[in-house]
């Protein structure tokens, strides 16, 4: 990688109008790059070029990068690639203006055709973008954000539409936007629009739009202004998948990084809402606290694990700079309210089957921008929240200042050769997950039926746990385990396991076929979902079935489940998923491939 001459990946320096200047922002390291305005244009984009050639292709790397703009204006077209972050460093989305691009192309396979479902680990968040398109949309007020899983954008403003999908075509796997506006201040004919196209899923929260053009097979409003109006399942006049909530129950925003008037880093904490709608800072200043960045231990991956324990248990918070954190036990986070704050996608690995981080039965804390990898010995678990006694008993859970899971992502190989029985579990109360993907690998390193082993993704086990954007996939039982009381999903998206290599490798119990994809336990009196999808490509060539995508207990009040669905993805799989939800539903095979099979409510 080449960088521009007399640039540093080190954020320490800034140019100045008249030369280098010095300024003494936080030593983030070596691969977290922070632009000034004053700096020249073209080094701004030699640098951004120069991270994005490298990582476009780099699915499995182990590099990590943060792009970070000072408040200002800045004309810049930026590609991301994997691991590649983007962020303003202003209090508000519109202190950070790019003039150009924030945006995420397909990619060209080898027969010439173009996808975007790999299109992951990557995000946009706290910025304004004037968008203007490269020479495929003529210069247009387009921003492309082709993704799929693991690629959200939080907290951004587009003065004009937001494609999301390739320009040349093919299929999106997608994808989350939370605290976002799409339009204000654009030409009009494009302002606030966003094209879905041919993204197969996709959940839009508390955020504002103009018109949204289309949906595939479940496209989930939350809190959304102009959100298109309810429509599951689709029909031959409207044949768009539409489940659409007027208001999101409870709902915290991500932390976030800025700079002050004085040049001082914070990071901002959101205040917690209830039944609320729209975005937190568009009609001004949002409610929340801030906390200066002395107060936080940033961490580097050379860091050794009793260092960053030692911070956590002193008070501080902390901040997981760009790298690979290769574990031989927890990061251990004991006192409430403590923040975890990641940049570039840092990636936590286990060396002898531990934990990678365990968060103690405290409230309030908040875990973000992080990546889970297996390790090479079997974890029982990658992230535990909830466990062992706090100091205080009536520090255990506190509905008014509830613990946040926000963009932190898990991986079961792919990137190496890995293990582990449970991705996340959850066993405090009042939990906010927002944007997960617990991924088993289907490609990439060290996978197969007997290597890439892991059995569930997500374990709640705490009451009144509310999550939006559960994206969990080939997981080898079930995907999802809910066993706490009064929880709510919105949006859950999964691909059952393609590798199972027998029926009988891969059978709950006798009788019953595979696994269902979301399991609520017989002991849950109150559950809610909304928007809810599992397909099938078993692609070993056998016939597999799964009995059920969903179970969940029949005694749960009436439409407590909403807007299910199943999927055949492919002709060249086999076998299917035989009912939705509880045997009812009808069955999602060979015979319907590519074509939802839904329930509208259940029971």
């Amino acid at each position: 990688m080449h960088l521009p001459r007399g640039f540093a990946l080190c954020c320490l320096f800034s140019f100045g109008a008249l030369g280098l200047v010095r300024a003494t922002p936080p030593d983030f390291g070596p691969n977290v790059m922070i632009f000034d305005p004053s700096m020249p244009t073209s080094q701004i984009q030699m640098a951004v070029d120069a991270i994005a050639n490298q990582q476009i292709s780099n699915q499995f790397g182990t590099q990590r990068f943060a792009f970070l703009f000072k408040p200002g204006s800045y004309n810049v077209d930026a590609q991301l690639g994997y691991y590649t972050s983007l962020a303003g460093l202003g209090l508000s989305p519109d202190d950070v203006t790019i003039i150009g691009e924030v945006r995420v192309e397909g990619q060209q396979q080898p027969d010439g055709s173009v996808t975007a479902l790999t299109n992951f680990w990557r995000s946009a968040e706290n910025l304004s973008v004037n968008p203007v398109a490269p020479s495929y949309y003529g210069g247009a007020a387009i921003d492309q954000w082709a993704v799929s899983q693991a690629a959200p954008m939080r907290r951004v403003h587009i003065r004009g539409a937001l494609f999301l999908f390739p320009h040349q075509g093919g299929f999106t796997s997608g994808g989350f936007i939370a605290d976002s506006l799409i339009g204000g201040g654009g030409p009009q004919g494009l302002n606030g629009l966003v094209v879905n196209a041919s993204q197969q899923q996709w959940l839009t929260r508390n955020s504002v739009i103009g018109t949204w053009s289309n949906g595939v097979w479940n496209q989930v409003f939350s809190g959304v202004v102009n959100a298109p109006a309810q429509n599951f399942p689709p029909t031959a006049a409207n044949p768009n998948p539409y489940t659409t909530l007027a208001t999101s129950p409870v709902t915290r925003e991500k932390p976030f990084l800025y700079v002050d008037s004085a040049g001082n880093f914070n990071v901002f904490v959101p205040a917690l809402q209830r039944n609320s709608s729209g975005t937190t800072w568009a009609s001004g200043p949002a409610p929340g606290s801030s906390i200066p960045i002395t107060d936080f231990f940033i961490a580097k991956p050379t860091d050794d694990l009793g260092a960053i324990n030692s911070a956590l248990a002193q008070g501080k918070h902390l901040i997981l700079t760009p790298g690979i954190y290769s574990l031989d036990g927890p990061i251990n986070v004991l006192r409430r309210d403590t923040i975890v704050l990641g940049l570039g996608f840092p990636t936590l690995v286990p060396k002898q089957g531990n934990a990678s981080m365990k968060v103690a039965s405290v409230p309030g804390v908040k875990l973000s921008g992080l990546i889970f990898d297996a390790g090479p010995v079997n974890s029982p678990v990658l992230l535990k929240v909830g466990q062992g006694p706090s100091n205080l008993a009536s520090e255990q859970s506190d509905p008014n200042d509830p613990t946040l899971i926000q963009d932190v992502f898990f991986r079961i190989g792919g990137a190496t050769p890995g293990q582990a029985t449970t991705s996340l579990e959850v066993d405090s109360d009042n939990v906010i997950i927002d944007d997960i993907w617990a991924w088993r690998a289907d490609h990439g390193n060290g996978v197969g039926w007997t290597s890439n082993t892991a059995d569930t993704g997500v374990i709640v086990n705490g009451d009144n746990v509310t999550a939006y954007g559960l994206f969990v996939e080939h997981y080898q039982k079930y995907e999802v385990m809910w066993n706490g009381n009064g929880g709510t999903e919105i949006f859950f998206q999964n691909e059952m396991p393609y590798d199972p290599p027998s029926q009988a490798a891969w059978t709950e119990a006798p009788g019953v076929d595979g696994w269902a994809a979301f399991k609520v336990t017989n002991t849950v009196t109150s559950f809610k979902g909304y928007g809810m999808g599992s397909y099938s490509f078993f692609n070993q060539g056998v016939t597999i079935y799964a009995a059920n995508a969903f179970e969940v207990p029949a005694t749960l009040p009436s439409s407590s489940l909403n807007d299910l669905l199943t999927i055949f993805l492919s002709t060249q799989g086999s076998g299917g998923i035989l009912n939705v939800v509880n045997g009812t539903g009808g069955s999602s095979t060979i015979a319907n491939p590519d074509k939802p099979v839904t329930v509208v409510s259940y029971p």
